[in-house]
C-alpha cells in the first residue's frame, strides 16, 4: 500500500468475478476519494461548439479530470478481457452501469441464490469436532450472503 502524510493510501479492489462483493468495496473506494458522485450521477457535456462562460468551461474541465482519475481506477480494477468489452464507453458512469448490467445479475438470478442460501442456512448444523466460533463464522458467512443479495 502507497502513503501519503500518515495515511496509509487502500488497495484498488480488483475485480474477480463477485459483483456485489466488489461494486460494494469499489463504491467504498471511490467515496473515500470523494468521486462516488461521478459515478452515480454522472456529468453532462455541452453540445459540440457551444461556447461556455470561462467559470462553467473551468467547472467541465475539472468533472474530466475526476473522470479520468475514475476511469483510471476502474481500468486498474478490471481485467483485460473485460475491459476489451467496455473501452468504448466514455464516462466512469457508463463503464459502471455496463459492468452493473452485465455482471449483477437479474432478479430472476438473485431470487434463486437467495433460494439456494435460506436452504443453506435452514440445513446448518455443527459438524463433530468443530468449535462454536467455526460454526459462528459459517453461519455468519451466510447470513452476509443473503444480506448481499437483499434478504433481511
Amino acid at each position: 500500500m502507497a502513503t501519503e502524510g500518515n495515511f496509509v493510501q487502500p488497495a484498488i479492489p480488483l475485480f474477480d468475478g463477485h459483483y456485489d462483493h466488489w461494486s460494494m468495496l469499489m463504491e467504498n473506494f471511490l467515496r473515500s476519494k470523494e468521486y462516488w458522485s461521478l459515478v452515480e450521477t454522472g456529468y453532462t457535456l455541452p453540445e459540440s461548439g457551444a461556447a461556455l462562460p470561462e467559470v462553467k468551461q473551468k467547472k467541465l474541465d475539472e468533472m474530466k479530470l475526476k473522470d479520468s482519475k475514475v476511469k483510471n481506477y476502474l481500468f486498474q480494477a478490471i481485467d483485460r478481457p473485460i475491459l476489451e468489452t467496455i473501452l468504448h464507453k466514455s464516462t466512469s458512469k457508463q463503464i459502471w452501469d455496463s459492468m452493473k448490467k452485465k455482471y449483477e445479475g437479474n432478479d430472476r438470478v438473485k431470487r434463486s441464490i437467495l433460494q439456494a442460501l435460506r436452504k443453506e442456512f435452514e440445513t446448518l448444523e455443527m459438524k463433530s469436532g468443530e468449535n462454536v466460533s467455526d460454526y459462528f463464522s459459517r453461519v455468519m458467512s451466510v447470513v452476509n450472503k443473503m444480506r448481499v443479495h437483499g434478504d433481511k
